[in-house]
Parts: structure tokens; sequence; C-alpha cells
């Protein structure tokens, strides 16, 4: 197998460490990440301007580079600009979950989104900064649980979060909704700082993803890059 590995924080964070380190199992790693964090970035692309790709030395993989642009570039420079192959790409692990609306901006699912245009099948994976070691802890069952239920042949991304404390099983998810909302603070010469803070409110259904991960499940979410509402195509075509 033929995998990518990618990620948000840079490719210095401990998360991406631990994930190559697990997947050198499953065959020929390539790492391709942001020279330094692109949180926040979903599946944005440079159009105007060139960025810096360096080849670095990174144990464990067959090839690393170190892109000076986003998550979502360095999938598709990966791709279209080294004539690349890939049977799979993951992203993560994450510094802090992605769940409910963060999604949207997620660097860290807009690389796997990048991925899906290019038939590549993709697992986005996130833990909380307490939640790495449950994460590596728990790698393998997760993948066992893909390959058992076949997940691919159902939807080509996933979104895969882990909860910090024990896991206690792996249940398939829905995108919840608003997690954080911003206020934006004057700091003076027309500056403003956004400040983030929690508005959600647990309900404690496992078939939403804030909620499972919450109670101790790994959430494990289909997701899409299509724009296109399909309820409202079918009933208005």
């Amino acid at each position: 197998m033929r995998i990518l590995i990618t990620n948000d924080d840079g490719i210095g964070a401990e998360g991406i460490r631990a994930l190559v380190d697990w997947a050198q199992k499953l065959g020929d790693v390539s790492v391709f990440a942001p020279n330094v964090e692109k949180s926040g970035k979903s599946v944005s692309v440079e159009l105007r301007e060139a960025f810096k790709v360096e080849k670095v030395e990174y144990p464990g993989a067959v090839e690393a580079y170190s892109v000076y642009s986003t998550p979502a570039d360095c999938v598709r420079f990966a791709v279209l600009g080294l004539g690349k192959k890939f049977d799979l790409v993951l992203s993560g692990v994450n510094k802090g979950q992605n769940l409910g609306h963060d999604i949207n901006y997620s660097g860290t699912a807009g690389a796997v989104t990048e991925a899906a245009m290019h038939g590549i099948n993709g697992i986005a994976v996130s833990a909380s900064k307490k939640g790495l070691e449950t994460a590596k802890a728990n790698f393998d069952r997760v993948y066992d649980y893909f390959v058992e239920k076949d997940l691919f042949s159902f939807c080509k991304t996933w979104n895969v979060n882990f909860p910090t404390k024990e896991v206690l099983g792996i249940e398939i998810t829905r995108q919840g909704g608003v997690r954080f909302s911003d206020e934006y603070e004057p700091i003076g010469d027309d500056m403003y700082m956004p400040h983030s803070y929690v508005c959600f409110e647990l309900t404690g259904n496992k078939e939403v993803d804030l909620d499972a991960v919450n109670m101790g499940y790994v959430s494990i979410t289909p997701i899409t890059w299509s724009r296109t509402d399909m309820k409202v195509f079918e009933k208005l075509k």
C-alpha cells in the first residue's frame, strides 16, 4: 500500500510522528506536510504565488517533503506536481478534536477532502491535546474496524476523532452543530484579535460526533466534498 501522510500542525508536530510510526506496518509511507502550522485552512490552496517544497529526511518514511503551503496543497503537489500515486491519505493526528461545524474549517479534514477529489481514500485523524496517547493505543483497533466493515466501499472520506479518556467503543456518527464561536477584541490600529469560546450543549446522543467523543467513544464520520444539496436537486430537477 502507498500511503501519503500529512497534517495541519506542521511537519515537526508530535501527532504526525505518531501516525508515521504506526502506518509503516501498512506499506510505504510518504510525508508531505506543511513547514509550519496551517490550522483552519480548510481546502485552501495557493493560486497566485510560488511556494517552496523542500525535501527532508523523516525516519520511517520512504520520502518526505516540507511544503510551504496548506495541507490541501501538500496533497495537491504530491499528486499533480510530482505525479505520485497513493492508495490512502492519512491526515493528522491533529492537536485538538475536529468535531461539529469545526470540520468545515479544518486543514486536517481539508487534506483528505483534496484527496477525495483525486479519487484517493482518506482518513482525517484528530484527538484532544491530552488524547494523543489514547489515539496511539487504538490505531490498530480503528483501522481493523475500517477493514472489517469495508468502510471505503461506502465513502472515500472519513473523519475520526478519539476521546481523551478510555475508549468505550467505536460509533459511526454524523456531524454535530456549532462547537465554538468567536468574539473579536479591538486591540488598536484597526486590529482585532479573535477569541474562541465553547457554545455547544451536549445531548447524550451517540449518533452525534460531539456527544459520542465526550461519552468516551471513537467517532467515525463519513464526510463528502460535494457542495450540491442532493435533496433539493432531486426535488427540483
